[in-house]
């Protein structure tokens, strides 16, 4: 494995570490509580993280089909896709994932999933009330493959508009306005 893939495997596993914590909070009367990602309930946006599962796990096998979200799976089928990815992202992989028609080099793509599963974590915890913030080293990995990955096309059709943050902000902070979420 690669050093840069190395690095964001780590990464991967921090987001995932993260995630875990804000999905113990899940409970069935949660899952139509309202989330960051406003036109999404908490069970529709774990149907998507299922589903952004799904093809991270795939993206291992070097390509990407795509298709329509799943319904709301159990935390626990989320817990377990979790650890499959991580485990397969863990070995030795293709240098680059084709999704649909672009091909997309491989750290990219695995630092894309812990952006993902990251902020998705945190939208899990608002929408449960035990919420933490993004861990600060975390948050600081992060924030350059959201200014990578996130085009003005992304604005108002898969992220909400860029919101100020403060020159004494957090990376924390700076990666949740980036992002559209207050």
């Amino acid at each position: 494995m690669t050093t840069a893939l190395a690095g964001v495997v780590e990464l991967l596993e921090r987001s995932l570490a993260y995630t875990r914590v804000a999905l113990a909070g899940v409970t069935e009367a949660s899952l139509s509580s309202p989330t960051p990602c406003r036109l999404w309930n908490l069970g529709e946006l774990l149907g998507h993280m299922d589903d952004s599962l799904d093809t991270f796990t795939e993206a291992a096998g070097g390509t990407v089909a795509l298709t329509s979200p799943p319904a709301a799976p159990p935390v626990v089928v989320l817990q377990q896709k979790a650890c499959a990815l991580l485990g397969l992202w863990s070995r030795e992989r293709p240098d680059d994932v084709r999704v649909g028609v672009a091909d997309l080099a491989t750290d990219l793509l695995v630092a894309t999933a812990a952006l993902e599963v990251t902020v998705h974590g945190w939208d899990v915890g608002q929408a449960t009330g035990v919420g933490a913030p993004i861990p600060e080293e975390l948050a600081r990995h992060l924030v350059p493959v959201a200014h990578q990955m996130v085009s003005d096309a992304d604005r108002g059709v898969r992220f909400a508009a860029a919101l100020p943050a403060g020159a004494d902000a957090t990376a924390d902070e700076k990666l949740r306005a980036f992002l559209g979420r207050a």
